[in-house]
């Protein structure tokens, strides 16, 4: 191995042909939605699914065509019931935590509250159309600086767009909200905060929050029962509109670099599975293949799966059988046990943490492909 390559590793980097968790493929054929899923399933893993901006940068720059084209997203408002999110990637919605106000959320008066305001630190959704001051949230900001007040009142999708021109995204999940400096920020005013709720699904049954909709065409009214599907508008801005699933588009394909196998193995059968049938068992070096794992970890029928996470008595420490390094850390508090014959898995619920289990255990297991 080059040393320049081997001081890289060592740095923790990763490159350009293993960064991303997911490859796509613009297709140039004109199918309906429900075709244009079939297609892909078949000959590769899915429709896409856009986790953040930079999966919409690699859509745009993975074709020259300025066209309008399926991608993964679609909402049957007749059968799926409307279901919150935070706006800011990776940040999960916990219902069993949560600041609603008294009666709150209620659709007041039957009218249509997909949006939420926070009034006095207690939410209320509201119509996603009405104006109000807002919270940002930058993640790039020096320690106390993480949350801007923004005044000048803006509509729910138009705050959203806002944030993330000019710095993360609208402020997500009780961490940003319980803090200090927000708190400080905002006394009594009333202001949006990310969390909003609709009836769209992946075709991969992911549950990735992320929505990248044109501010005019943002999907508010859930009272309209016909189903729609998502499509990117390759103009430049990639912003989303909804149509018709009927109509025929070129669409976007996506390869999955993580599979769940649904096989009850030791942890060396996993790895010799995964050898044999994909690339290895799976390594998990950041926290965006942290939270892409743990959503295939969700459909597990067994309480943990196997990751290709070892312990080594030999050189006593833990590493990944890829031979990437061990630099990202996602382990439960207490379990983590180094002694001979360890292996490690994620939970398959909760906050899906890393704990050290027995490698004779039989467990599910999550292999890459690439």
């Amino acid at each position: 191995m080059q040393w320049s390559l081997f001081l890289l590793i060592l740095m923790g980097q990763c490159f350009f042909f293993t960064c991303h968790l997911y490859k796509y493929k613009f297709i140039q054929k004109n199918k309906t939605w429900d075709e244009a899923q079939k297609y892909c399933r078949e000959k590769h893993t899915d429709l896409a699914t856009v986790y953040d901006m930079t999966d919409m940068k690699r859509l745009r720059d993975s074709t020259e065509k300025q066209e309008a084209v399926w991608i993964g997203l679609r909402s049957n408002p007749e059968t799926d019931n409307r279901t919150w999110h935070w706006s800011l990637p990776g940040v999960e919605f916990n219902n069993s935590e949560t600041k609603w106000a008294g009666g709150e959320p209620d659709d007041h008066q039957g009218r249509t509250e997909n949006c939420v305001r926070m009034d006095r630190f207690k939410w209320k959704d509201v119509h996603c159309n009405k104006c109000n001051k807002f919270i940002c949230y930058n993640e790039k900001q020096e320690p106390n600086k993480n949350f801007h007040l923004i005044t000048n009142a803006l509509c729910w999708p138009e705050a959203q767009n806002y944030c993330r021109e000019h710095h993360t995204d609208l402020v997500s999940g009780l961490n940003q909200l319980n803090d200090p400096d927000l708190k400080e920020q905002i006394h009594s005013y009333d202001v949006w905060i990310g969390l909003f709720r609709d009836t769209w699904r992946w075709s991969d049954g992911s549950h990735f929050s992320f929505r990248n909709w044109h501010v005019e065409l943002f999907p508010d009214d859930d009272s309209k029962k016909c189903a729609k599907c998502a499509m990117t508008m390759l103009n430049g801005t990639g912003k989303w509109n909804s149509d018709d699933c009927n109509i025929k588009r070129s669409f976007f394909c996506y390869k999955d670099r993580f599979v769940l196998i649904e096989e009850n193995k030791t942890w060396e059968d996993a790895l010799y599975y995964c050898r044999e049938n994909y690339n290895d068992l799976a390594s998990i070096t950041n926290l965006k293949e942290q939270r892409w794992i743990q959503q295939k970890a969700k459909n597990a029928s067994t309480p943990f799966v196997w990751l290709g996470l070892r312990y080594t008595c030999t050189l006593e420490f833990w590493f990944w059988v890829s031979d990437e390094v061990v630099g990202y850390k996602n382990w439960a508090s207490g379990v983590r046990n180094d002694e001979c014959d360890m292996s490690g898995g994620m939970e398959r619920g909760g906050e899906h943490k890393w704990s050290s289990r027995p490698d004779n255990n039989m467990y599910n297991f999550i292999c890459s492909t690439f």
